[in-house]
């Protein structure tokens, strides 16, 4: 993923745009494929558009996925460098609006690094909400999905179906989830005999 004006030279052999997924950050998104470039795929922000740059050759399946993937590597890069405990408070008070018309008001939001077997905690009673520093780094819609899993707490404290049915709301829960079962189901895996560790 460069920002290397090298990666961006020569002609583009097609070059599509369309809307991005819900919850991207950007309002657009534009591929452009080049017969130059032979096997790497790239990615950067230019102003509110993202642009992936990809092989000419590859299908149009190859070209979601990977359009996919550098989304996701862009909002981890994006989130990583940016959240502090500020940032994330006041990312919880637009989500809140977003999604619970502001109904859920944390009194305090903040990193904690003494939760390694849950994504995030949240105590009603002080309205404070909690998410573990592993998050950090992980692409902005998983960050946003344990925030509005914590904010919907306030409201609900159990995990009942009115609980859920403030989830719907939303799009990317699925995928949230099955981002963070990825991450468990990883960790889970056993050491390779002979694999280098690095």
């Amino acid at each position: 993923m460069s920002a290397d004006p090298l990666n961006r030279a020569g002609t583009p052999q097609r070059s599509t745009t369309s809307p991005p997924p819900s919850g991207s950050g950007a309002s657009a998104i534009e591929v452009r494929r080049s017969a130059r470039r032979r096997r790497t795929v790239s990615a950067y922000r230019e102003g509110d558009r993202t642009i992936v740059l990809i092989p000419a050759r590859m299908s149009e399946a190859e070209e979601q996925r990977w359009v996919n993937v550098m989304l996701d590597k862009l909002a981890a890069q994006e989130s990583k460098r940016s959240l502090g405990d500020t940032e994330l408070a006041e990312r919880a008070r637009r989500l809140s609006e977003q999604y619970f018309d502001g109904r859920a008001r944390p009194a305090t939001v903040r990193w904690v690094t003494n939760q390694n077997t849950r994504w995030g905690s949240c105590t009603p009673a002080e309205g404070s909400i909690r998410l573990s520093h592993r998050l950090q780094g992980m692409p902005e819609y998983v960050v946003d999905y344990v925030l509005l899993h914590e904010l919907a707490h306030l409201l609900v404290p159990g995990h009942g179906p009115r609980f859920w049915r403030l989830l719907e709301a939303y799009p990317r829960t699925e995928r949230a989830r099955g981002y963070l079962e990825g991450v468990v189901a990883a960790a889970r895996l056993p050491h390779v005999p002979g694999a280098r560790d690095e």
